[in-house]
């Protein structure tokens, strides 16, 4: 069981990135999966969150907007559409998994099940 985070790298504010989060040794299809961010000295915060069963999607407030959230079953992804972005957006981006009945818990890290193993996202100024 393994999330394999990509597409993180450096990028001047009002740029963009597209993260990928791809899965192996299990099916994204049963899990609702977000994306967390954590910078330096910093706690880990909720980004965003898809559920598999019905797409409806969540975002933190500092994001809304500027980031898109979403999946391609056939290749058991779900990606992060980061648009305008600013320098306060810079941290280690991590995806993971989390069970349908806790969807509503989804800005807790606690509730998550399998962790990918982060990339890092630096806006400069």
């Amino acid at each position: 069981v393994q999330l394999q985070a990509s597409g993180g790298g450096l990028v001047q504010a009002g740029g963009s990135l597209r993260l990928s989060c791809a899965a192996s040794g299990f099916n994204l299809d049963y899990y609702g999966i977000a994306w967390f961010r954590q910078a330096p000295g910093k706690e880990r915060e909720g980004v965003s969150c898809i559920s598999s069963i019905n797409g409806i999607t969540y975002y933190s407030d500092s994001v809304k907007g500027r980031f898109t959230i979403s999946r391609d079953n056939d290749k058991n992804t779900v990606y992060l559409q980061m648009n305008s972005l600013k320098p306060e957006d810079t941290a280690v981006y991590y995806c993971a998994t989390l069970s349908h009945q806790l969807l509503s818990l989804w800005k807790f890290p606690r509730w998550y099940d399998y962790w990918g193993q982060g990339t890092q996202v630096t806006v400069s100024s």
